[in-house]
């Protein structure tokens, strides 16, 4: 059996092209969940027996997380630009190294649809995130990390 611990997870954003990426390390996310889910259609019949049917349609994503807010750091600084220029920006989130073989999860091309200051009395400030995957020329894709 193989496990994973969420403070070995990674998250990455691109800062190059899509086909030669530069992925740096976003060292400043605290909690992350990457929300994964598809849309439905009912195709329930006479035949199923008096049992509805579903069948998934459209796959929808998002990741949210915490950032210490830190207008020093680089990946916050792009986030930060990302949502108020209304630019779309790269992400992989993955369950390790993106140079560790075996190492998975989602690439796409997100829009950042929140970033919410958070300001409490007794702790640093933070900022939540969420991105959603947005129109680009690449669809979103799970990806492996193949070994060299």
């Amino acid at each position: 059996m193989s496990i994973k611990l969420g403070l070995n997870a990674k998250l990455y954003r691109n800062a190059a092209t899509y086909e030669t990426p530069t992925w740096n390390e976003m060292t400043n996310v605290k909690d992350l969940t990457l929300n994964l889910e598809s849309g439905e259609a009912d195709v329930t019949t006479r035949g199923n027996n008096g049992w509805r049917a579903t069948v998934a349609t459209l796959k929808d994503g998002s990741i949210e997380f915490e950032m210490v807010w830190d207008t020093e750091d680089t990946g916050f600084t792009a986030i930060k630009t990302a949502w108020f220029g209304g630019t779309p920006i790269e992400f992989a989130v993955l369950d390790g190294g993106i140079t560790e073989a075996g190492t998975q999860g989602l690439r796409a091309t997100f829009s950042i649809t929140k970033f919410s200051r958070n300001e409490p009395l007794e702790e640093a400030l933070t900022v939540s995130v969420t991105a959603k995957p947005t129109y680009a020329e690449h669809a979103p894709e799970w990806m492996t990390v193949s070994g060299s």
